[in-house]
């Protein structure tokens, strides 16, 4: 009885449109309005999203995350037509996607320079044998503490906490060349404390 039930109620979405579904969905929040939902956009959505991604397990991964997302959103929103308003946030997801990862590259490049500078001194933190760790992050610690504010702030962001030089310029109210320069200038100044030369 159960299971014929439950088939009924299957069949019965089938002939329902995209609007009643939606409406049933908001109505009673049962998953089988929504299940229909994704099975008769998923094919779409997954093309839009390799048109903007052009990854193939980028996009099933995108088309995962959208729909999880819409479980909630569908409820939220007033939604005409559906088709056209999935198309729009699945372009504005994949759009956000690749700010992220060009972001991430451009983030991962600067880090890559900055940091290869930063560290070019084998004799400062790869020689373990020749000074103790824990002294070594005792000395970084003390280094932080005796530069100028400026270029203590600056390195604090953009090592630690992670920030690219326009965000560091953001948080501090520094200009981008002065956020370069503090963090120049605090880099060889840690180097000098480090190597006891200052």
């Amino acid at each position: 009885m159960l299971i014929f039930s439950l088939f009924k109620k299957y069949v019965s979405t089938i002939t329902l449109s995209d609007s009643e579904l939606i409406s049933k969905y908001k109505e009673t929040d049962a998953s089988v309005y929504f299940a229909e939902l994704y099975k008769r956009h998923t094919r779409f959505c997954f093309l839009v999203c390799m048109k903007y991604l052009k990854d193939d397990e980028n996009s099933k991964e995108a088309v995962l995350q959208i729909f999880e997302k819409l479980l909630s959103d569908i409820k939220r929103h007033e939604i005409v037509n559906f088709k056209p308003w999935l198309h729009t946030v699945t372009k504005n997801h994949c759009l956000h996607i690749i700010r992220d990862q060009s972001y991430k590259l451009k983030r991962e490049k600067e880090l890559k320079k900055d940091y290869e500078t930063f560290m070019e001194s084998d004799e400062v933190l790869y020689h373990a044998n020749e000074i103790d760790k824990e002294e070594m992050i005792v000395k970084l610690e003390y280094g932080m503490i005796k530069l100028k504010d400026e270029q203590r702030l600056c390195i604090e962001l953009f090592y630690l906490q992670d920030k690219c030089y326009e965000e560091v310029a953001e948080v501090t109210g520094f200009t981008m060349n002065e956020v370069k320069s503090y963090i120049q200038n605090g880099k060889r100044n840690l180097k000098l404390l480090l190597t006891g030369q200052k």
